[in-house]
C-alpha cells in the first residue's frame, strides 16, 4: 500500500493488488470482501512460500538478504564497517546514506529513524499525525546510535491500537525537540568526536502534519489474521498508517506483503 501527502485533504492511498494499482479513497464507505487465496509469492525471488517471513520473503532470502538482517531493525548493531554484512554493495547504497533522526507524535511523541530520501513517507507509514527531524546523521548505523540514546527520553514505539483509536493529544515538537536536544547534549559530543563533527548535524526544519481517511474511528480494535480467516469482509471505514479501518476490525496490509488476495466489493442484501 502506498501513501502520498494529500495537500490540503487528507493522506491519499493506492493498494496495489497483483497489477492493478486502486485508490484507497475512493473505496471508504464501501462494502468490501478481502480474500487470501492460499499462495504466498516471495517478493524477492517470486517462489511459493508456506510462510512469509519479514513481510513477504520465503527463507532463503530472507536468510541471505541484507534488508532481512537484524541490524535493519536495530542500526546501532550495523555490521557492514566489519567487512561482514551480507550484500556489501546493497549496504553501500541503502545503509551509507544520509538518515534522519525524527520526533513524531502517532500515538504519543516518539523518536525514530529512516532515511533522509524516504520523509515523510516514513511518517505516514507509522500514522504520525505531525513530525518534524532532529538530527541528519551521515550513516544508518549513526542514526541507530543516536535513536539508542534518545530510547532513555522518548518512547520508540507506537501504541497502534491507540493510534487506531482517534487522533492523540497535540504535542508542541519544536519545543521538545529543543528538550530532546539538551537531554543528549553529552551524548551527541561523545559521538561527533568519535566519528567526526559532520556526523551528525541539528537540523530545524518547520514541524509538518496530516489527517487521515478516516470516517468512524473504531471504539474498540480488533486484529484480523488472514492465515486463521481468510475472509474479511466488511464497510471500510478509514485508513490510517498501514492499517485498513473496517466496521468488522482491522488489518495492517504491510503484514499481508506478497500474499495473493482478491479484493471485490460485496452486496448487502437488503433485509
Amino acid at each position: 500500500m502506498g501513501c502520498a501527502p494529500g495537500g490540503d485533504g487528507p493522506v491519499g492511498y493506492v493498494l496495489k493488488v497483483g497489477q492493478q494499482r486502486i485508490d484507497g479513497n475512493a473505496l471508504l464507505d464501501r462494502q468490501l470482501r478481502l480474500e487470501f487465496l492460499g499462495r504466498i509469492l516471495c517478493r524477492n525471488c517470486g517462489r511459493v512460500t508456506r510462510k512469509s517471513f519479514n513481510q513477504g520473503h520465503c527463507f532463503p532470502c530472507f536468510r541471505k538478504l541484507a534488508s532481512c538482517d537484524n541490524c535493519i531493525v536495530s542500526p546501532e548493531k550495523c555490521h557492514h564497517h566489519l567487512g561482514s554484512c551480507r550484500e556489501p554493495a546493497w549496504g553501500e547504497s541503502f545503509c551509507m546514506q544520509p538518515h534522519l533522526v525524527y520526533l513524531s507524535n502517532s500515538s504519543g511523541l516518539k523518536v525514530g529513524i529512516t532515511r533522509q530520501t524516504q520523509a515523510p513517507t516514513r511518517w505516514l507509514d507509522q500514522g504520525a499525525e505531525s513530525a518534524l527531524p532532529l538530527y541528519r546523521t551521515r550513516t544508518r548505523y549513526l542514526a541507530g546510535l543516536v535513536e539508542v540514546a534518545a530510547k532513555a527520553h522518548v518512547a520508540d514505539r507506537t501504541n497502534w491500537r491507540a493510534m487506531l483509536k482517534g487522533s492523540p493529544d497535540p504535542v508542541e515538537l519544536e519545543r521538545e525537540r529543543e528538550r530532546v536536544r539538551e537531554l543528549l547534549n553529552s551524548d551527541i559530543t561523545a559521538l561527533t568526536q568519535e566519528h567526526g563533527h559532520d556526523a551528525i548535524v541539528d537540523l530545524d526544519d518547520a514541524p509538518a502534519s496530516w489527517s487521515y481517511p478516516v470516517e468512524r474511528w473504531p471504539e474498540k480494535v480488533s486484529s484480523h489474521n488472514l492465515d486463521k480467516n481468510p475472509v474479511l469482509e466488511g464497510r471500510l471505514e478509514g485508513i490510517k498508517g498501514q492499517y485498513l479501518i473496517f466496521d468488522c476490525g482491522v488489518i495492517n496490509i504491510r503484514k499481508y506483503t506478497a500474499y495473493e488476495v482478491a479484493l471485490a466489493e460485496s452486496v448487502v442484501e437488503a433485509g
